[in-house]
């Protein structure tokens, strides 16, 4: 299926949807709220009030003024953002419209009382019940039912500070509150207790919707405590494609180390995860428990706005190698803004001539700093070979030989001396140097690992596809960017990074 069909499937089956919600808000509407004159808030809420006082058929209140908030918002939001609350409104009026007709009649014109006399309290629940869940399948359907939804997203574009919730929280409030205008109502006390009910209508309704919006969107958080930890990361990071972060644990009894795989998901993930985890260990300890909010990629967009003196830090980066740039952009996310040498025109091939890693970053970093004036990073990273007595390590990128950084020669030079040696143990090790201000601080990250004796896998690069981390069967090459980012030694040096800049 190609990226147009998903497309054009996602958008029919939110119409599908949207309408399924609305026709369940037609029949709690109709057949809960009108026979017993309940009023509710929005514009649904304020056509019935009309019609309850004055007799004119809520759907034509409906529509027309609807047809005059859309003609305000469609120059204020633009045809686009408005499709699908056309769709909704047009939809809703022809449903109020037809489920009159079909309804059996009281003499007052109104539907019939589906629960009986004197049962409005029981009536305006199951009601409320129904409409919040239905609301709830527009919204999260990306619909809208219009009417106060227009006025709430208009007055937003125009002043941010005032949110969406407090517009329709405000609106529903003068709705129902308009009753105590109208006499057909009966005296002050009884239009007082029609009020009364419609703020219940509009509290309950809420609620039901807030439940059924969280109730798909709650996450829980496990803990799996597993002599197969690998596995069982593996499985989740691959199958799930889900992150998995890996602690060190030290039981207190026991006295023993044990790795503690923490994992955030959706709480209708739970049965998957459960299943995976029971097909590969039995026995594993599996802690789950709830969260009351898990933000960020994956999950729920944090919703704060960020003042300007807040704004990303902007900081460069000494490379120009773009596989590098694209494992530290990834590593530190969306806190800062992360610019390589060109994109600050800086273009010349910086000399590295120090005789350890911690020299180079120092050197590279510090010429930035010198002729750019910008807070800067620079990092060099070697692969240690034991059996080489630390070789290749600062000479890693150009170990064979020659023009740039030819990784398959690299490798093959240093599978060519390792051949007949059985020690294979090695680490990769990343030092970054960083310049805020003038004040140099660095950070080392060390991955052990071995080198194996060919090269496996198809992503990474420099010597990924021949180095095995420490606790896995596959290289780096094998493991894919996620997880390579999570264990590498970029990421340990880059998330010191990240912390420290945090907490400046």
């Amino acid at each position: 299926m190609t990226i147009d069909h998903k497309i054009i499937l996602n958008e029919a089956r939110d119409y599908f949807f949207i309408a399924l919600g609305l026709l369940l808000y037609t029949i709690a509407f109709t057949v809960f709220l009108m026979p017993y004159q309940i009023v509710a808030g929005g514009v649904t809420g304020l056509a019935a009030i009309i019609y309850y006082a004055t007799g004119f058929h809520l759907e034509n209140t409906y529509i027309i003024i609807n047809g005059i908030l859309l003609m305000v918002a469609l120059k204020i939001l633009g045809f686009k953002f408005m499709m699908k609350t056309i769709f909704a409104i047009f939809t809703l009026y022809f449903m109020l419209l037809f489920a009159q007709e079909i309804l059996p009649k009281q003499e007052n014109g109104l539907p019939f009382k589906l629960m009986g006399e004197g049962q409005d309290f029981m009536s305006m629940i199951i009601g409320c019940v129904i409409t919040g869940i239905a609301l709830a399948t527009v919204f999260m359907n990306n619909g809208s039912t219009g009417g106060t939804d227009i006025i709430a997203a208009s007055v937003n574009k125009f002043h941010p500070n005032v949110t969406l919730g407090n517009v329709l929280i405000a609106a529903d409030f003068c709705i129902i509150g308009s009753c105590m205008f109208f006499p057909q109502f009966g005296d002050y006390m009884e239009r007082a207790h029609k009020v009364m009910f419609g703020f219940c209508v509009m509290t309950m309704e809420n609620y039901v919707l807030d439940y059924v919006m969280n109730a798909r969107r709650q996450s829980v958080q496990f803990f799996i405590f597993s002599s197969k930890w690998q596995e069982i990361a593996n499985a989740i990071g691959t199958e799930m494609n889900h992150g998995v972060t890996i602690l060190d644990g030290h039981g207190w009894y026991t006295g023993h180390q044990m790795k503690v795989l923490c994992i955030l998901a959706r709480k209708n993930e739970s049965v998957n995860m459960f299943r995976l985890i029971k097909m590969i260990d039995p026995r594993a300890f599996v802690s789950q428990s709830s969260v009351i909010g898990v933000y960020g990629e994956g999950f729920d967009e944090m919703r704060v706005k960020i003042k300007k003196d807040e704004k990303k830090m902007k900081i460069v980066f000494a490379t120009n190698n773009l596989n590098k740039l694209s494992e530290v952009k990834k590593i530190l996310g969306n806190r800062f803004e992360v610019l390589s040498l060109s994109e600050i025109g800086c273009h010349d091939d910086i000399p590295e001539k120090g005789q350890t890693l911690k020299d180079n970053a120092l050197i590279k970093a510090q010429w930035i700093y010198d002729k750019y004036h910008v807070n800067c990073f620079a990092d060099d990273t070697g692969l240690e070979v034991d059996a080489l007595g630390g070789a290749p390590g600062v000479y890693s990128a150009r170990y064979a030989g020659g023009k740039g950084h030819d990784s398959q020669a690299n490798m093959k030079k240093l599978l060519e001396e390792l051949q007949n040696t059985d020690n294979r143990k090695a680490r990769f090790r990343t030092v970054i140097a960083l310049i805020i201000d003038g004040k140099v601080t660095t950070f080392e990250g060390i991955v052990n690992g071995e080198i194996i004796r060919e090269k496996r896998g198809g992503e990474g690069f420099g010597y990924d596809p021949i180095f095995q981390p420490e606790g896995y069967d596959k290289t780096f090459a094998e493991l894919g960017v996620n997880i390579k980012n999570n264990i590498s030694h970029r990421a340990r040096a880059v998330q010191k990074l990240a912390d420290y800049l945090l907490n400046k």
